[in-house]
């Protein structure tokens, strides 16, 4: 039986798919009313496939439990979040779980960590709680790392081809965990060691938060000299070797958004390109601000409460607004005093986070002259007709309408 512990964006699914898949699971979460949930037969967020991948667990026997199971094999996938001040990880989550995992486990239980960590962390926290219980790692206890590879809006696909990387102290113990995991896993699964999974998982995300600062950092240039970075891209991608994305209002999300300032906290001095990368994209939600006033005082408005955001979720498609560029631009006109009664809008997003959110689009935009598209969800990209006669600043590049500014 695998108790996988934490039933979040990669907990849940990854549980799911597991008892799909012919494998006994009993899924733990701390948060008594996601479980709570979870046993009523309803899933916790919306994600396409989600619902017949939690039919099919739970025809599969599949559990829930706010207790901790007594197991020969854990999958621990809480988050990892960063110290905003210091930049390093912090491991809190992992550790209280692993502490957890280790008042109930037997001897020769697998603990596999798949929450992102920076490399070291296993080494520096996780290894001296399990050696604490008085447990021989290795002998007694077998401890891997197996990041997740899934991203929010495919994680149901992407879960099944995504190719996987298990890192394990001696081989044996990684093949025995390559086994379980295909099971379900299509994708290439390759077996090192624990720090160099802990390393590949954060390169990956770095690698991509670089490129789509070097998007954000030429939409920027281009803007400062009235240049279209759209056609500048467009042309320039047309050499076979070239690849640059489409800037974007910033950079959110759970992995590309924090896991460079792990490598940034670790390695302070070495990790300029990261930390330069970071701060372009962190800067984008002011860049969004910045336009957002140009625009206003180009077309004579004073009104911000005029003006609608579209989209609180980090991208399109999705419920999650972790790290949101959105959420950012709110916090710093907070922070600005300059919030004013700016109105908001995402049809993935159920519950009031925000102050003046609505939860239909034509009362959104009836009540709002300059419509800012900050999400390219497939609503407003079937609905482009209806923002006919408004300001729109179009920070996606969805919107083709004659007169729509863009960042």
């Amino acid at each position: 039986m695998i108790n996988v512990v934490g039933l979040g964006y990669i907990g849940l699914p990854t549980a799911l798919m597991f008892a799909a898949h012919g494998v006994e699971v009993v899924g733990t979460d701390y948060n008594k009313e996601l479980v709570d949930t979870l046993n009523e037969g309803k899933t916790t967020f919306e994600e396409d496939g989600l619902d017949e991948l939690f039919q099919e667990a739970v025809s599969k026997g599949i559990r829930f439990s706010h207790e901790y199971q007594s197991t020969d094999m854990y999958i621990v996938a809480v988050p990892t979040p960063y110290d905003k001040a210091s930049k390093k990880v912090d491991a809190s989550y992992v550790v209280k779980a692993v502490q957890n995992v280790m008042s109930v486990c037997p001897k020769g239980a697998t603990v596999v960590i798949e929450s992102t960590v920076s490399p070291g962390t296993i080494n520096k926290y996780v290894r001296p709680i399990i050696e604490s219980d008085g447990f021989t790692i290795g002998e007694d206890i077998n401890l891997v790392h197996a990041p997740e590879r899934i991203i929010p809006g495919n994680m149901v696909y992407e879960l099944k081809h995504n190719s996987r990387t298990i890192g394990a102290d001696s081989l044996e113990i990684g093949e025995k965990v390559k086994a379980l995991y295909s099971s379900f896993c299509q994708g290439e699964i390759v077996v090192t060691d624990i720090r160099t999974a802990e390393m590949t998982k954060v390169v990956e995300n770095t690698f991509r938060d670089i490129n789509i600062a070097f998007a954000n950092e030429l939409a920027k240039i281009c803007r400062s000299d009235n240049m279209d970075v759209y056609e500048i891209i467009r042309i320039a991608n047309k050499h076979p070797r070239v690849n640059i994305l489409t800037p974007g209002p910033g950079v959110g999300g759970h992995c590309i958004s924090v896991d460079p300032w792990f490598l940034v906290g670790d390695y302070p001095g070495l990790a300029n390109i990261i930390l330069a990368a970071r701060k372009i994209n962190d800067g984008m939600p002011d860049f969004v601000l910045e336009r957002i006033h140009n625009i206003m005082k180009e077309n004579n408005m004073t009104d911000v409460g005029r003006v609608g955001l579209y989209g609180l979720t980090y991208k399109e498609n999705v419920d999650d607004t972790r790290e949101s560029p959105t959420l950012q631009m709110l916090e710093s006109m907070e922070r600005h005093l300059c919030g004013g009664q700016i109105k908001v809008y995402d049809p993935y997003v159920k519950k009031d986070l925000v102050p003046n959110q609505y939860h239909d689009l034509d009362s959104f935009l009836a009540d709002v002259d300059f419509v800012v598209l900050l999400v390219g969800h497939d609503e407003i990209r079937e609905n482009m007709d209806k923002l006919k006669g408004k300001v729109v600043l179009d920070t996606r590049h969805i919107c083709f309408l004659d007169g729509t500014y863009r960042l």
